[in-house]
């Protein structure tokens, strides 16, 4: 889905992009031991249409809960599914009333040797 299409007025994005942390996370029973967690990137994407994009004096849409979350990964009991840290990041991107849109990647970057990851994406909409 492109923001463009969404918004076309316009928006800002704020974005962290590439964060790596290592997460016990994985249905497959080589994913289950803690102590070989998947080393996991991150790319979060929370879109503001241009009308309630942020003046100076209101402050820039904060990525630093995004990365305060993912980072207090490391060391979680093992989580199944990509999708439930994914539901994670996208209830912190909406706690900001401005942001319409959100977009998380997870990609695990060392599960299979014959590719370069594999993961999941998510593009949502504010709820409501």
């Amino acid at each position: 889905m492109d923001a463009a299409s969404i918004f076309p007025e316009g928006y800002i994005a704020s974005r962290v992009v590439g964060i790596t942390v290592d997460v016990a996370v994985g249905i497959h029973p080589w994913e289950q031991h803690p102590e070989r967690p998947n080393r996991l990137s991150v790319d979060v994407e929370m879109f503001v249409p241009t009308a309630m994009a942020p003046a100076a004096a209101e402050g820039i849409i904060d990525y630093d809960p995004v990365r305060d979350l993912v980072r207090g990964w490391q060391g979680r009991p093992h989580v199944l599914y990509l999708e439930t840290l994914a539901e994670e990041l996208l209830a912190v991107c909406f706690r900001d009333p401005r942001v319409a849109a959100a977009r998380v990647r997870l990609t695990k970057t060392q599960i299979f040797p014959e590719a370069a990851g594999a993961g999941i994406e998510v593009f949502r909409r504010r709820p409501g």
